[in-house]
């Protein structure tokens, strides 16, 4: 994929240096609109005397670009495109990848790469040993928050009800294989579900806020149907229930290592 230049650029003039910058949403799972904004999320690193001193420094770090709004310092990368770059402090995405958060190793697992670095690659080793049976919670969550922002709106848009299958489906894929995966149409190659190439590509042909029009009840079956799969999935996985403490004192050792090379 071929990155608008504004992306690289919001990348370049981050306030602090970055382990990685990937990319998430609609453009990662595999069905954007024409309209669809460009969501960054990443790694930064704090410096070693940000941490260690008393005034502390951002541990969550957020950029935006919309020219939708009146204000010009909201687009300081142009007009024609709406990008929203979101980083986490090290230290803080680390301890997200000990808990049931899915949102982190997609992220890092994104196949559209902004910007690497020799640690991102070895991040991407230690996931393995932070997946647990307990992530099917997260994406159980998800699916149901997105089925009922489905179900309430009028008129109803098709981008919740593809969130709805995207999330249950990745908990599916991770519960029976360990990896992550997040491009629906990747996700349904194993899934085969008939309905969802047609729902993808009227979404990808049609606006970020694309009207629904269909049998609500069919997909409310399949929605509950694909569920009771997951929480099976979940009681039968080989996951584990904890992380392993190898992997912890690893995670550790790379943030040490991290906060030391940034006083070379």
């Amino acid at each position: 994929m071929t990155f608008p230049p504004a992306l690289l650029e919001a990348v370049q003039d981050h306030p602090y240096p970055l382990l990685f910058a990937t990319i998430s949403g609609a453009h990662l799972y595999g069905f954007p609109s024409p309209d669809s904004d460009w969501d960054l999320r990443g790694v930064h690193i704090l410096p070693a005397r940000e941490v260690l001193g008393l005034m502390g420094g951002q541990d969550t770090v957020q950029v935006m670009n919309d020219p939708t709004l009146d204000h010009m310092q909201m687009a300081p990368y142009g007009t024609d495109i709406e990008l929203d770059l979101v980083t986490h402090d090290a230290d803080k995405f680390f301890r997200l990848m000990l808990k049931r958060n899915g949102y982190v190793l997609e992220q890092l697992h994104s196949p559209l790469v902004v910007h690497t670095s020799p640690e991102h690659a070895e991040l991407r080793h230690l996931a393995a040993g932070c997946v647990t049976r307990h992530h099917a919670h997260h994406y159980l969550g998800f699916s149901a928050n997105q089925w009922r922002l489905f179900a309430k709106e009028s008129p109803q848009r098709l981008k919740p009800l593809l969130y709805t299958f995207r999330t249950v489906l990745t908990g599916l894929y991770l519960m029976r294989t360990g990896e992550t995966q997040a491009n629906l149409s990747v996700l349904n190659e194993e899934a085969r579900l008939p309905y969802l190439d047609e729902l993808i590509a009227r979404k990808r042909g049609g606006a970020e806020k694309e009207p629904f029009t269909g049998d609500v009840a069919f997909y409310e079956r399949e929605v509950w149907r694909l569920t009771a799969q997951l929480e099976d999935a979940r009681d039968t996985t080989h996951l584990p229930d904890e992380v392993t403490p190898e992997t912890k004192h690893a995670l550790s050792d790379l943030l040490v290592t991290l906060r030391l090379k940034d006083l070379s």
